[in-house]
């Protein structure tokens, strides 16, 4: 029990720094996150300060009160689950922005991983059943190099070939937003999604594949001069059984249990990937509100990300 409260305080307290971190970091940037209202307001006249205050009232970013007593409205808005209204796309809440484009962070990020650790797991399983062969030797490295690419880099480099040089993909959005201004859930607007999805999935899986692989045949390499193993080749057991059945099956376990610790090295790299291809996903819509200035938005998706 004491360990248990041990680790719950230390992941508050972690929660908490990132919180604060978050809450200060975008104020030190110039501008206001009311500034944007009150430019598409003063486009039909002067707007008073009564006007000015009170919207800024309505958004929960009174920039008037020193920023420790925001601080401190923003932590009770917090604990009573209220993130505030996105200035950015007012009069739209915080939750539901995030609630809107979460559902494309995960779908993406969820086939993505999903494709990647299938594919990597058998990789690595290959490559150490066949140590010494030529495709042990080559798998690693080349794996090795494209993992060495940066996010964004992987993300530029498929943009460019796939989809300004060949037209396989487009290169923009979450689907055909000519065709289906409104999403209606139709075969052609899914069809849509997955072809729209594929380039960015594409750049996840490649940096992320050599990491499966590359464990995956550590541990399985491990995991064939094991005593078991080597019984199962004795009573005449057939290759594929054993390299499935007995080294596979077990040498898998690392791969299982490091997937928790992936999932956020993984979605911080999707947030950059989501920036090149104007995906809707939370990471996109980060970078459109922290180039609004919009305090409240860019505090929920950092918590949701944080948490």
């Amino acid at each position: 029990m004491k360990h248990l409260l041990r680790r719950i305080g230390f992941y508050l307290l972690a929660f908490w720094a990132s919180v604060t971190l978050t809450f200060f970091i975008p104020r030190l940037a110039p501008g206001s996150p009311a500034a944007n209202i009150f430019a598409r307001l003063e486009r039909n006249g002067p707007v008073t300060p009564a006007v000015k205050k009170a919207i800024e009232n309505a958004l929960g970013v009174d920039t008037h009160d020193p920023l420790y007593v925001q601080y401190f409205k923003y932590l009770q808005n917090l604990l009573h689950g209220n993130l505030g209204v996105s200035t950015s796309q007012y009069p739209a809440s915080v939750v539901g922005v995030i609630g809107q484009d979460l559902r494309w962070t995960l779908g993406l990020v969820t086939v993505a991983v999903a494709i990647s650790f299938v594919l990597g797991t058998l990789i690595g399983v290959l490559a150490a059943w066949r140590r010494g062969s030529l495709f042990d030797n080559l798998a690693p490295v080349t794996l090795s190099f494209l993992s060495a690419i940066p996010y964004f880099w992987m993300a530029l480099i498929l943009l460019y070939l796939f989809g300004f040089k060949l037209h396989w993909f487009p290169f923009a959005n979450g689907y055909d937003t000519y065709t289906y201004p409104v999403p209606d859930g139709s075969l052609g607007f899914d069809l849509s999604v997955l072809q729209h999805a594929m380039l960015p999935a594409l750049a996840i899986i490649i940096a992320t594949l050599a990491g499966w692989m590359l464990q995956m045949r550590n541990s399985m390499v491990t995991t064939l001069s094991e005593d078991y193993v080597q019984l199962a080749r004795a009573k005449g057991l057939t290759e594929r059984r054993v390299m499935l059945a007995y080294a596979a099956r077990n040498a898998i376990l690392p791969n299982i249990a490091s997937m928790a610790l992936s999932i956020g090295y993984i979605v911080g790299g999707q947030l950059l990937i989501e920036v090149v291809f104007s995906y809707p996903g939370i990471g996109y819509t980060l970078q459109q509100a922290v180039v609004g200035n919009d305090y409240p938005l860019i505090q929920g998706i950092f918590l949701i990300i944080t948490a």
